[in-house]
């Protein structure tokens, strides 16, 4: 059994991440997934005319983000929801420690999170990425499990590209200074590329349920997105030196 853990900050967070990587390896019975939310996205953005209420948000994005596993094909074994307020994760007194307690229990062959740039620079991402990193190291030796800590990023030449598409289509650049705007990690930091694209269908359909972030998304005319997410990218955070793989479980003994 190999077991991969995402530990993300909030719903959607986990609609890109590793959701190509789950579709990968939904028939394996010999892999099992963990899933990690800090929070139920409820400060989250609302589009004009959505049906929802700063009240009601988190509790929709909950139902979303489940909805999403369903449409994939692949719900996780164990999913967790901590229920930490959305923007202030940081300020969480007990959220090491129950990371700890549900990694320790499950003790995951790979660990996903965000990088220290938290992908957007979103301070939920980056607090989230930094608790699992120290966990990860906590718990790594002490028993089994704990192979690979990996980052979940966007290649600078994916970033270019994108952000060039974004002008052709008329929609602002991204400023990678700026919260909430997506940045790249250099090419080569980047250890291990995954080709989802023989699922990318799956996972798009899992995106099509983030309802409410449509808007947020970028899911304007003009974006193909099972282009878009035909490859997941990660920087190799444990154990250094590794480039080039193609599956997070790849080379694990």
């Amino acid at each position: 059994m190999r077991t991969l853990a995402l530990i993300v900050a909030h719903p959607d967070d986990d609609a890109y991440g590793v959701a190509g990587t789950v579709a990968l390896h939904a028939a394996d019975p010999g892999v099992r997934f963990v899933l990690i939310h800090a929070t139920d996205g409820a400060a989250g953005d609302i589009a004009p005319g959505f049906p929802a209420t700063r009240e009601t948000l988190g509790a929709i994005r909950r139902l979303e983000d489940e909805n999403a596993w369903r449409a994939l094909g692949r719900v996780p074994d164990r999913h967790e929801w901590l229920g930490y307020e959305d923007g202030a994760v940081e300020q969480a007194a007990d959220f090491y420690d129950r990371l700890v307690e549900i990694l320790g229990e499950e003790r995951p062959d790979v660990v996903a999170t965000f990088g220290p740039d938290g992908i957007t620079g979103h301070p939920d991402h980056i607090a989230v990425g930094a608790a699992t990193d120290t966990a990860f190291h906590r718990l790594r030796g002490k028993g089994s499990g704990f192979q690979r800590l990996l980052h979940g990023a966007m290649p600078q030449s994916v970033f270019d590209r994108w952000n060039a598409s974004r002008m052709r289509r008329g929609e602002p650049a991204w400023d990678p200074s700026a919260i909430y705007h997506l940045r790249g990690v250099p090419d080569e930091s980047i250890g291990m590329s995954v080709d989802v694209s023989s699922v990318a269908d799956r996972v798009v359909a899992g995106l099509r349920e983030h309802r409410s972030q449509q808007h947020v998304m970028g899911a304007g005319p003009g974006l193909d997105w099972e282009r878009a997410v035909g490859m997941e990218h990660y920087v190799i955070a444990w154990p250094s030196g590794l480039q080039g793989l193609t599956d997070v479980f790849e080379g694990l003994p």
